[in-house]
């Protein structure tokens, strides 16, 4: 990792932290991160040219591998017409159609440059119709870096949320409500204190970011039947499950309907890309058909459509989604028994193309229980996993994903250099 190393250094001079995103810097796992160089199917290359087989695949969205041949050029043949217009193009209309067929909940679409101004509008417009003010969260899941939902725990279950990055103010994180995933009854309880002020409450329906935890039979359902009743908003969050799932997501998958659906990653074919949706009176509300402002110069960006339209038209046509799984459980059991077998204390979690190795012995339903694991022999399976080429996110709580570019090869490959690393770990 010469190479990586010295730009590791370089950066740190110009950059903050010598990254652009915190867990990009490695500190969780230790070592120098690696400076990618350039990707193809199922591998990352770095800029020592070293090989890795890819499980992190830019956190999720390249599903259809790294610089896929459609993808790509469909990207390039939209950006030899022009960059950005700041004007509609038929493109957006198109992706936005591509959508709204695999999301049917989506009746009106609406596109941004991140699941971060997804997720922030969205609330903005559940505020908006409700005429409410407080937001429900669940503890370890992520909807991006907005304010308000930069948010932890208050002092008890029922409690207003407190500021969990500096630079939040009080009184917003006083706007947000924070319980644990996987429990009705904290939601029923919230709903009986503050329902009057609760405009939405938001999800993962299957959590991504505290690594991949399943919802329990019944809690979406129950999610769904509480909100209904003191009439706030239910949104889904599905930048990460949104067609990784299934081509309908977590709701196809759950058959839960939202009222409104937040969706990034994969949309974008790997470009900067956001979108959001939901019933068409409720979406009627934002600009400029209502009083709901959002904007954004590069909102429905030409080239980051051409090639989310061809990610999703692919998915369609080839419809990889029984191979993924297939090929991800194969994956989870191999690891498994991997870590059985070295005497490890480890759970795999996996649905879809979705994947997790807890180094914990508990079941991983919830934020308390996903904070058991042990983060220090992650980082030490990590560096391990690394040396024998194969690229894991670079932190205990994300999830790993599959791409339709993996072979069972590589998942022979993987399980066989896991049995190696739980040796040392």
């Amino acid at each position: 990792m010469k190479r990586s190393r010295a730009l590791f250094a370089r950066a740190q001079r110009v950059l903050v932290g010598g990254v652009n995103s915190p867990v990009r810097a490695f500190r969780a796992v230790g070592g120098t991160p690696v400076f990618a160089q350039r990707g193809s199917g199922a591998r990352l290359i770095d800029a020592d040219g070293k090989r890795y087989i890819d499980y992190c695949l830019s956190w999720g969205p390249l599903i259809l591998g790294h610089a896929h041949r459609g993808v790509t050029r469909a990207a390039a043949a939209a950006a030899a017409r022009g960059a950005s217009f700041g004007a509609p193009t038929e493109g957006e209309v198109l992706l936005a159609e591509e959508i709204r067929r695999a999301y049917p909940s989506m009746e009106r679409v609406r596109l941004t440059s991140s699941g971060t101004e997804a997720v922030m509008s969205a609330l903005r417009v559940a505020r908006a119709w409700t005429k409410r003010d407080c937001v429900i969260k669940f503890q370890g899941c992520y909807h991006g870096h907005a304010d308000s939902l930069l948010v932890a725990a208050g002092s008890g279950a029922l409690t207003l949320g407190r500021p969990d990055s500096a630079g939040v103010p009080e009184a917003w994180a006083r706007t947000t409500i924070v319980l644990p995933y996987n429990d009705p009854a904290a939601v029923e309880a919230a709903f009986r204190k503050h329902g009057a002020r609760i405009a939405a409450l938001i999800v993962e329906p299957v959590v991504g970011n505290m690594g991949t935890v399943l919802p329990e039979r019944g809690f979406l359902e129950a999610l769904r039947r509480i909100t209904k009743r003191h009439r706030a908003l239910l949104v889904f969050d599905e930048v990460i499950t949104g067609f990784r799932l299934g081509l309908g997501g977590a709701q196809e998958r759950f058959a839960i309907e939202p009222d409104l659906t937040c969706l990034g990653k994969i949309v974008g074919g790997g470009f900067p890309i956001g979108a959001y949706g939901g019933r068409r009176e409720v979406m009627e509300l934002v600009a400029p058909l209502g009083p709901v402002y959002q904007a954004g110069t590069l909102s429905g960006n030409p080239v980051a459509v051409a090639a989310g339209l061809e990610c999703l038209r692919t998915l369609r046509r080839t419809s990889p989604y029984a191979r993924l799984e297939s090929l991800t459980r194969r994956l989870a059991r191999g690891l498994q028994q991997a870590a059985d077998e070295a005497g490890v204390p480890a759970r795999v979690q996996s649905t879809g193309s979705m994947f997790t190795l807890f180094f914990t012995s508990n079941a991983v339903r919830d934020y308390a229980s996903a904070k058991t694991a042990d983060t220090k022999r992650y980082a030490r399976f990590f560096q391990a996993m690394l040396d024998a080429g194969v690229y894991l996110p670079p932190a205990q709580f994300e999830a790993a994903f599959l791409s339709a570019a993996h072979t069972p090869a590589d998942i022979d490959r993987t399980i066989a250099a896991a049995r190696r690393a739980f040796r040392h770990c």
